[in-house]
């Protein structure tokens, strides 16, 4: 992986890790320094929890909200290979208005 081998989160600024199958979309906040998963969400945890742009928003937006809660205001997106629009676009927006610096 291309995306991974310039990219790693840290305690100061962790990375967001995005995996999308074709039902659900799930995302983490990891620090690669200590190897550990901090915060995370999924479509699972949303009320709609079909794959699709608007459902994608609100996982970063309730991602975001953990991670602030928890004091990590700054982070690094891995979009994990996943081109940048769509679902993969709207997650990381849906962060940014939840509060995260990406």
């Amino acid at each position: 992986m291309g995306v991974r081998r310039k990219i790693s989160g840290s305690s100061e600024k962790p990375r967001i890790s995005v995996y999308k199958s074709n039902k659900s979309i799930y995302a983490q906040v990891i620090d690669d320094s200590k190897g550990i998963t901090l915060f995370s969400a999924s479509s699972k945890d949303v009320k709609n929890g079909n794959a699709n742009q608007a459902t994608a928003k609100e996982v970063g937006k309730k991602l975001a909200e953990k991670a602030v809660d928890g004091g990590v205001k700054d982070a690094v997106f891995d979009r994990s290979g996943y081109l940048y629009h769509g679902q993969i676009k709207a997650l990381a927006e849906g962060a940014r208005e939840g509060g995260l610096k990406i």
